[in-house]
């Protein structure tokens, strides 16, 4: 089965769930109405068969796309033999309280030059391509050949109301074919609402249109990020705002599932839900972008998800602060690329991963040092999950990468375990607020000495992934970037170097860690993750290699979808992205890579107390 490269997938948000559109014009990914819903459109992960919406011109092809300049309006050209149309494309922006049952996706074709035939080709299927619903066609005015697909299973409803459809029984599909000349032109509105509520009336497409686009940009605009890399950073921003939750303000690591990290593997994970670390590091990248003012909505997710429930802190929650995802797969879809299984769901929410309450604590206290109001359910917030952290001070776990082999005592983990009880303090000290001081900086200090003799490696010369352990790891690098160890500290130096000698593969992109070896649980390998060579470029910003730091963020931006979309992971064999996309993770480590380069004596979290 011959896939839609990933890179070739425009993204359109609404803040609330999000839909992939190929440049082919055919939408393969819609879940409805939230980011985690049961997904309408599925023909990503599987074919035709099971769900997509084409709107295409026969025998055409597309010559450009674009975003309408800072927003998630997607506007695409084609060019026929007779003429040329233009497609816009976005999801509305709805902030009325009464509205924000529905979700709309809005399509329109305008024929600029000569004339063209344009096609839809309108496929639902329910529960992830699973169940075909029960279809109602109406006619809604003959003489402006409008009508109504309505389409029910269950509690979902979704209506798609334009250019009439016939039903084609052979392919399942609604399909129309129309002819446009210069100046005419067709709309399409698709509405999901619950199925035993009334639909709300049909949006007004210029109304719509205008609103969502004044709502992208004047959000955009809030952003004080100027030099180097501008424009790559305000769509890196505006992607982290795509997938954030406007309800909630939960942030998900991706809107998809299940796109491999190794095309054909079985490394296929479900990245619909609100990682703490994902989170906590996007709002790093918001404040040091001027958004500090905003940051304070996760905060206020966090302090929900997590209330009465912090001494069994959990990884990853759902959007609204749900606790168990359950992992399951999805046996009737083949997988992207044949990569199967896939999965709904991810049991890697059960795991201990002790670098989050460190992530956290960092976040927090960025947003206090960007004067954010601290109160005191937040603080005593904080001071509950430090209490978490020293209740699992002896216990071993799965890493940042949450491997599935068994737990161990990863250097980064027990770092970024230094780094949260020296925030503690730091909160103490600096801010004034109160808390059991003394223990925190023993705790610290015995972290510190403990990574010094067991996390540091005298004969190689450089920090490990594991006490004990010879193998690197690029989150080595965050060692320097919470204040751990300086940039240009010779331990540091001499751990990079072994990075660079062992995880950079010969296109200049960094691995995680080593794979293949069966020693992180999981059968296969994977492909150089993008964050990884975003940290590698921070820290050569930081440490004099300026001119090192751009040539690998040019190398790694070369690589972005043609919109500055960046997914997961980049494939230097097949040239291809590779992973869930577009991926939080890759894009808060381009904001950052991008400030430290523009200001490399200005280090996103500064020196910190020892």
């Amino acid at each position: 089965m011959t896939s839609t490269p990933i890179e070739k997938y425009a993204l359109l948000s609404d803040t609330r769930t999000g839909a992939l559109v190929s440049e082919g014009g055919s939408i393969d990914w819609l879940c409805l109405p939230r980011f985690d819903s049961q997904a309408v459109f599925t023909s990503l992960l599987g074919t035709e068969e099971h769900g997509h919406w084409l709107i295409d011109l026969p025998g055409g092809a597309v010559v450009s796309r674009r975003y309408q300049g800072n927003t998630f309006v997607l506007e695409t050209t084609w060019r026929t033999d007779t003429g040329t149309a233009v497609v816009t494309e976005f999801m509305p922006i709805v902030e009325e309280e009464g509205l924000l049952d529905c979700t709309d996706l809005m399509r329109m074709v305008v024929c600029t030059e000569g004339q063209v035939d344009v096609r839809s080709v309108l496929r639902l299927r329910f529960d992830y391509g699973q169940a075909t619903p029960f279809f109602r066609y109406s006619v809604l005015d003959e003489e402006h050949n409008l009508g109504e697909v309505r389409a029910v299973a269950g509690p979902d409803s979704v209506h798609v109301r334009g250019p009439q459809m016939g039903f084609d029984d052979d392919s399942g599909a609604h399909i129309g074919e129309y002819t446009l000349s210069q100046g005419q032109s067709l709309e399409w509105v698709l509405t999901w609402h619950p199925s035993y509520r009334d639909i709300n009336p049909w949006p007004d497409y210029s109304f719509a249109l205008q609103h969502t686009q004044n709502f992208w940009e004047n959000w955009a605009a809030d952003c004080d990020f100027s030099g180097e890399y501008e424009e790559e950073v305000i769509r890196s921003l505006l992607v982290l705002r795509a997938l954030t939750d406007s309800l909630t303000g939960g942030i998900v690591a991706a809107p998809t599932t299940s796109l491999p990290e190794e095309f054909g593997g079985s490394r296929n994970w479900d990245y619909r839900y609100v990682w703490l670390r994902d989170s906590a590091l996007t709002i790093e990248a918001l404040v040091e972008s001027g958004f500090s003012d905003r940051a304070d909505e996760w905060r206020n997710w966090l302090l929900r998800a997590i209330a009465g429930d912090s001494s069994e802190l959990r990884i990853m929650y759902g959007i609204r602060g749900e606790r168990h995802l359950p992992e399951f797969e999805l046996e009737h879809l083949p997988g992207y690329e044949n990569s199967g299984p896939v999965r709904i769901g991810n049991g890697a929410s059960e795991q201990y991963q002790a670098d989050v309450v460190g992530e956290v604590m960092i976040a927090l206290e960025t947003l206090r040092e960007a004067g954010v109001h601290e109160d005191e359910f937040s603080w005593d917030m904080q001071k509950s999950i430090l209490e978490f952290q020293e209740a699992q001070f002896h216990v071993p776990d799965h890493g940042i990468w949450e491997m599935r082999s068994e737990p161990q005592h990863f250097t980064h983990g027990r770092a970024m375990m230094w780094a949260a009880f020296d925030r503690g303090v730091k909160a103490v000290e600096q801010h004034g607020f109160d808390g059991p001081v003394d223990r925190w900086r023993e705790l610290r200090a015995t972290l510190r000495d403990e990574i010094m003799s067991q996390g540091w490696n005298d004969e190689l010369q450089s920090f490990t992934q594991t006490y004990g352990g010879e193998d690197v790891d690029a989150s080595l690098l965050q060692l320097a970037q919470i204040g751990f160890i300086e940039y240009s500290d010779p331990k540091m130096l001499s751990t990079v170097s072994r990075i660079e000698d062992t995880l950079v593969d010969d296109a200049g992109f960094l691995h995680r860690y080593p794979t293949g070896t069966g020693s992180d649980g999981l059968e296969g390998s994977e492909y150089p993750f993008l964050l990884c060579s975003f940290w590698l470029i921070e820290q050569y910003a930081h440490s004099d290699r300026l001119d090192d730091a751009r040539e690998k963020m040019d190398r790694v931006l070369a690589v972005s979808s043609d919109l500055g979309l960046l997914s997961e992971e980049y494939s230097t064999e097949h040239h291809r992205l590779a992973g869930n996309y577009p991926q939080a993770f890759s894009h808060l480590g381009l904001v950052r890579a991008a400030a430290a380069i523009n200001h490399p004596n200005r280090p996103v979290n500064p020196g910190v107390s020892r």
